[in-house]
């Protein structure tokens, strides 16, 4: 299985990024940090990169239940979703699959809570386009 989900957004850049933030507070998550890879890239080492958007994304409800379960889960937290504009100019959006990503605690705990997050995930993913496989 793969370590992200992912689809192809029908649209533009900004537009794919107020919809997925838009589709994560549909949801319940909420976006902590938004990082422009582009702009630090070209900020810090002068080099052009296509537009690229890292979202912190946390549902405050389970990411208390897994802190409560594993109390250094917080190095796999936020769920990171990605907005990039891919070389043929589509936009791509991707998350993080944490039951995936949960696999390398070890705690059988928290595969109940990372397969609920998965399954909002999936949901954000397949409502912003056609999911690609």
């Amino acid at each position: 299985m793969s370590y992200y989900m992912t689809t192809t957004f029908a649209g533009t850049f900004d537009e794919a990024l107020a919809a997925a933030t838009g589709a994560l507070q549909e949801q319940g998550f909420g976006v902590l940090s938004d990082i422009d890879v582009s702009a630090t890239l070209k900020r810090k080492l002068n080099v052009e990169f296509p537009r690229y958007r890292i979202l912190g994304a946390c549902n405050p409800a389970f990411a208390h239940q897994a802190l409560q379960e594993e109390d250094k889960i917080g190095t796999l937290l936020p769920c990171n979703v990605v907005v990039r504009e891919a070389t043929d100019h589509t936009v791509e959006i991707a998350a993080v699959d944490p039951a995936e990503s949960m696999q390398v605690v070890g705690n059988e705990a928290l595969l109940p809570i990372a397969n609920e997050v998965r399954g909002r995930l999936q949901a954000v993913i397949s409502s912003l386009g056609e999911v690609a496989t």
